[in-house]
């Protein structure tokens, strides 16, 4: 029987070696960290993502956030529900697709553009008010790699308009507002949050973070398959 989930790994096992190969110089080269033993597979691959190995500690997690993940993947349909294209596009269809899951980024559309220009405000604000709109905060998971500005809105829509997303990956990278955006984020006990404290961030370590959670719930689903065989 594979050791390996079969969606969520490399295509190939030349790819997977090469792949648990810089996992182990990882774990080798952090040493002991003050993750749990689900929280540090996201951490890692989001140093594998960087090559940089400050997240061992810059990274954040709500207690939950986690089993929330886990939880609306395996639910099956979850929207995923971004800042940017970069984050969409660099998430693997495949893996996506194995949970019915599909990811939505609404930055570049005209009315969102034209809201902004009306509002005096970013388009990253109004995208997720569009989102709002559209139904899809609340369940979703919510990945913010690159727009303070769209966290800080987000964190307004839970706190002043009850929106309850089932994760928020809030990750965006910069030097203004990015660093006080996570720390708004992390105050909220309302909802599971995965944060990189500082100005440190970006859109690959979104799809990273995701990547380790959808491979987390494929495992679960395994084992929950194999329990029920």
């Amino acid at each position: 029987m594979s050791t390996v989930n079969t969606v969520t790994e490399q295509l190939t096992s030349a790819g997977q070696a090469i792949e648990h190969d810089s996992f182990a110089i990882i774990d080798a080269e952090a040493g002991s960290c003050r993750y749990s033993e689900v929280q540090w597979p996201i951490v890692r691959r989001m140093i594998h993502a960087n090559a940089d190995f400050e997240f061992n500690g810059l990274t954040d997690f709500h207690p939950e956030a986690v089993s929330a993940g886990i939880a609306a993947m395996l639910r099956g349909g979850t929207p995923v529900v971004a800042d940017v294209e970069m984050i969409c596009s660099g998430l693997s269809a495949p893996r996506l697709a194995h949970f019915g899951m599909h990811a939505h980024q609404f930055i570049s559309d005209a009315d969102v553009i034209a809201q902004a220009q009306a509002e005096n405000t970013t388009r990253a604000v109004q995208a997720m008010r569009k989102a709002r709109r559209q139904g899809l905060l609340d369940g979703a998971i919510v990945g913010i790699g690159n727009a303070p500005t769209a966290l800080i809105e987000l964190v307004r829509q839970i706190r002043e308009e009850g929106v309850r997303p089932a994760l928020v990956v809030g990750m965006p990278v910069g030097f203004v507002s990015a660093a006080e955006s996570k720390d708004l984020m992390a105050e909220l006990d309302a909802v599971p949050w995965i944060v990189i404290r500082g100005r440190k961030g970006g859109s690959t370590l979104v799809v990273a973070a995701l990547h380790a959670l959808l491979a987390l719930a494929e495992a679960r689903q395994k084992t929950l398959t194999s329990a029920q065989a």
